[in-house]
């Protein structure tokens, strides 16, 4: 999928704002996201920082976009502490569920986030409708990195795939046990970490970002 600023049409994208080597907020306080960013940026000269080793607050995702939401969370975390700062928001869409449970992916899994929970929640879902149904799904990540003077650039990514059932691997996080993407055997929760960074939907938007900023 195109960001703002991918080229639409063959144009060329437009100038956007160059992130300099040092340090960059993760706006995020789950712990896996943070560590998959983290293995993202590691070849940049970014030292990465996560918002809970700041003890940044986290702020109320009131958006109704994944964008919106990856927007509100980088511009409260680099206002705060003073430097650039990115923020993914990213969820499941399951397509026979009118794209449920989409920007609400976390909240699924009630205060604790018990991604468990949260997958039977889809599964009961998915077996309550006729047998034939799509079990058609897609994850979408919307990055948005923003500076302390409020500027903010941001990039999204999607990648399709199949839901099974049970749940298979530890491996990954939320619902990745139960995702196997097209073309692929493994559910992201089976698949080896680096396998999965390099066709995720967290990893279509790094390389959009990576081509624009760096």
């Amino acid at each position: 999928m195109t960001g703002p600023n991918e080229g639409v049409g063959g144009d060329a994208p437009q100038a956007i704002r160059k992130l300099k080597p040092g340090k960059l907020v993760i706006a995020s306080h789950n712990p896996g996201k943070v560590r998959e960013i983290r293995a993202l940026l590691g070849p940049y000269g970014i030292e990465p920082v996560s918002a809970a080793e700041l003890d940044l607050p986290e702020p109320e995702e009131t958006g109704t976009t994944f964008v919106a939401n990856a927007e509100l969370k980088a511009l409260q975390a680099a206002d705060l502490s003073g430097l650039p700062a990115l923020s993914d928001d990213s969820g499941l869409c399951v397509e026979a569920l009118n794209n449920e449970p989409g920007i609400f992916s976390a909240r699924w899994g009630g205060e604790a986030k018990d991604f468990d929970l949260a997958m039977r929640k889809v599964e009961d879902r998915l077996a309550a409708l006729p047998p034939e149904t799509s079990r058609s799904a897609h994850f979408i990540c919307a990055l948005a990195l923003a500076w302390p003077d409020g500027h903010v650039e941001w990039f999204e990514g999607r990648v399709d795939g199949t839901l099974v059932w049970p749940p298979r691997g530890d491996k990954g996080f939320g619902y990745d046990p139960m995702f196997v993407a097209d073309g692929h055997a493994q559910t992201f929760g089976e698949m080896d970490p680096q396998a999965k960074h390099a066709m995720s939907h967290r990893a279509d938007a790094f390389r959009q970002l990576v081509a624009a900023v760096f």
